[in-house]
Formats: structure tokens, sequence, C-alpha cells
């Protein structure tokens, strides 16, 4: 597809998804009965496509990779097939791929990756979906959708501590992914949606279960981590929470949500411990369970105590100001896990002994997509410039390290000036200034 055909499927697409929007915003109780075939319009499933090969992935149970359908079998042939079995019914989706992802304390995390053409049809539905439900999302979930970020959900807990908050109920949900139940979520869907071919579609892949190590494995609930759908069924599922609270709770205090971590932002002790009160009461109609051992009441008074959400670790932090007065600011940096994990990246990219080949700009062009990933995530508050200086300066200490070894000399951390100005003059960048 060329790149004029490209931006007219995306156009086409978009102004089908604003339709689709102000229709469900001008009538909040509609239920919308002939989606399905939106989902396999030319320009819909051509956008899907085109956005599933630009974020590339290996394949899934199938083994069918995107080279192999961009170089030998064909795009244009792909997505004809992929239309013609949603139009004329025969379209079955096939288990996930479940790939377990190591995480930093040691225990693994559950990925489950779709075969392409399902990745396809699922981001063909979540696009003719999402705009029926972000008429319904409020203004404080923030997680996974359009045009909103962590970095708004974090500018949105600022907003309301500066109003008076004393108190922050972090909230962790156990297993969420794995947990929800499909008859409930199913309903939730049904508010909106009563196109059955849709709802079908959805059943699907709900109940498509997972091979592990050449192993099935059915679903009886949960929607799988990796689904290009799951992201917005789960956040269809816990705006039944984020309703709730809107309606009856607000003066309890503010929630901001992202997907599934959130936190509650009370003037109170009293309101902070009626919250949980609430929550625990409406994760018990969701069939959900609170993490005890990670959820917490965190007094947010002076630098005592602090939270950890989205990464970073929000504390407020005495600053002087003009008369010699004090004022104490919530201020947001890494987590320890978060510098833990950017060292280990570090590590990861100038470590392996097959890397001693590499030249110098090889490895800081690597270093630099990760650099420059971290300081537009972690580089939101100033306050955090001393956090990033350190990573700064253990990027330095392993590039003088691989520069060393390169070299085969004895004091394999002796003469850290030298790689230094090599690293600098190839266009190394730093997380912090």
């Amino acid at each position: 597809m060329n790149a004029q055909k490209a931006n007219y499927t995306k156009v086409k697409a978009r102004q089908l998804q604003n339709v689709l929007y102000l229709a469900a915003k001008e009538h909040p109780k509609r239920r919308f009965h002939a989606l399905y075939d939106k989902v396999y319009r030319e320009d819909v499933l051509w956008e899907a496509w085109n956005q599933v090969k630009a974020s590339g992935g290996s394949g899934g149970v199938d083994g069918v990779t995107l080279d192999y359908i961009t170089q030998e079998y064909g795009a244009e042939r792909f997505v004809d097939e992929l239309a013609n079995k949603l139009r004329s019914g025969t379209y079955l989706p096939q288990p996930v791929r479940r790939k377990e992802i190591p995480k930093p304390d040691g225990k693994t995390r559950p990925l489950g990756i779709p075969v392409i053409a399902d990745r396809v049809v699922q981001l063909a539905t979540k696009m003719v979906m999402e705009p029926v439900f972000e008429a319904d999302f409020k203004d404080f979930s923030y997680g996974f959708r359009p045009k909103r970020s962590a970095h708004d959900a974090i500018r949105h807990i600022r907003r309301a501590v500066r109003k008076g908050v004393y108190w922050v109920v972090d909230i962790d949900i156990r297993g969420y992914f794995d947990n929800i139940p499909h008859d409930k979520l199913m309903r939730l869907v049904e508010q909106r949606i009563s196109d059955r071919r849709v709802l079908k579609l959805i059943r699907q892949w709900l109940k498509a279960g997972f091979v592990k190590e050449g192993q099935f494995h059915t679903t009886t609930m949960g929607s799988p981590q990796g689904g290009v759908i799951s992201p917005l069924l789960a956040n269809i599922y816990l705006n039944y929470l984020d309703t709730i609270w809107e309606k009856k709770f607000a003066e309890t205090g503010t929630l901001v949500r992202y997907a599934d971590d959130l936190v509650i932002l009370c003037k109170t002790k009293e309101q902070a411990h009626k919250a949980i009160d609430i929550l625990k009461a409406v994760f018990g109609k969701l069939e959900l369970e609170m993490n005890k051992e990670k959820s917490k009441v965190i007094h947010l008074w002076g630098a005592e105590e602090g939270f950890d959400f989205l990464g970073m670790h929000h504390r407020k932090i005495p600053k002087k100001l003009k008369g010699n007065k004090e004022v104490y600011v919530l201020r947001s940096y890494p987590t320890r896990k978060a510098m833990k994990n950017m060292r280990q990246k570090v590590k990861e990219v100038t470590e392996p002994r097959n890397r001693l080949y590499w030249t110098m700009n090889r490895i800081i062009e690597e270093l630099n997509l990760k650099i420059q990933g971290w300081k537009n995530y972690y580089g939101l508050d100033v306050f955090a410039t001393k956090f990033l200086n350190k990573i700064d300066w253990y990027i330095r200490k392993r590039l003088t390290l691989f520069w060393n070894k390169k070299r085969n000399r004895r004091h394999k951390h002796g003469q850290s000036r030298q790689a230094a100005t090599m690293a600098e003059r190839v266009g190394l960048k730093k997380l912090a200034g």
C-alpha cells in the first residue's frame, strides 16, 4: 500500500470513529446494533493492518510472521482474505501463544501473543468499539486511552494535592487481567453494544485459550495480557467502579486510575478508611480481590511518607521560598525498582561478551534509544535530575568497562575519561540536563 492510500484509510477510519463517538455522547443509553460490517470495512481493516505492521512483534501459534506476509504472502491478499472470512462468518480466532516474561522480583508475568490475523481483527474491532465506550469513560481514567498518558495521571494527582490532600489510598488489584469474569464483562459490554456478531467475536477471543510449551489450555476467565483488545475490555470492566465513584463517592476523595493501577486522594484519615471500605464492596461485586500486601494508606504530610505510582515515587519535599518560608511540594522521581530496572537495561546492552566486537558508535546508538525513552518519562519533574544523574554515572561506568575489555586492558575500570570522551564524541545522550 502506497503512502497516499495509507493516509486515505487513516482519515476515513478516523471519520468513522468521530461519528460513532458523537452518536454515543449524544445518546448515553443508546445500544449500537450495526457495527460488525464496519469491522471488515476496507479502510478500517487496512488501517488496522498498518498499525499492526508498524508495531512489529513475533508471530503466534501458526508461525506466520509479519515478514512472511509482507515479503511472500502479500499484504493485499492477507487483508482481502480476512475481510472475506469476516463477511462470510467463517473467521475463527486461534489460541494465543503464552510466553512468561521475567519480572525484576524473580517472578514472571504471562503474556499472550495472538496470531497476526487475530491482532488485525482485534484492532479493527477495537477501532469500532472504542469511540462508543470513550463517550462513557471518566476524566480520571488515563490508562490505554487515546490522547492520554501516565504523565496526565500524575498531573491530575498533583492538582488534587495542591488543593489539600493529606492521605493517599494506594490500591493494588490481585491478578486483575487474569481474574475478570467473562459473564460480568460481557454484560457491561452489552450495555452499549447489541450487535450479536461483535459480541460473538469478543466471546471467542476470551475463550480462545492459550498454548504453553506445546500444551493447549482453556480459558474460563480473564482477558489475556498481550491481546490488542484486552486493554479496552479491562477499562470497560473498571468503568463500573469509576461510574459508581463519580455518582456516589466523589466527596470521599479524588480517584485517579491508570488501567488497574489506582489511587484515591483524601483530605482526612476517616475518608481514606471509608474509601477502602467502598472499594472492597465494589470489588466484591466485580469478583476482584484487593491485594492487602501491596495496598496501603499513606499519610502525605511533610517528607515522612510517599507512594509509588506508575513507576515514580511521589513524596512531599520541603521547598524554600522568599523570606525563609518553607512549603512542602509534591515531587515525582524514579522508584527504587525503576532505578534498578534502568541499570539492568544498561547492563544488558554493554555486558554481553559478543558485543565486544561492536564499535562504540553501535553501543551508543542502542543506548541512546533507551536513554531518550527514560528521559521523556522520568524527566517530568526537575527534582528527578539527581536520580537521573546517578544513571548517567552508571552508564559512563559501564562504557568504561566495555571500552577497557574491548582493548584487553588489565585495569578494567581505569581510564574512564578516555571512554567518556569517545562516547560523547559519537553522540551519547544524557538523562540529566
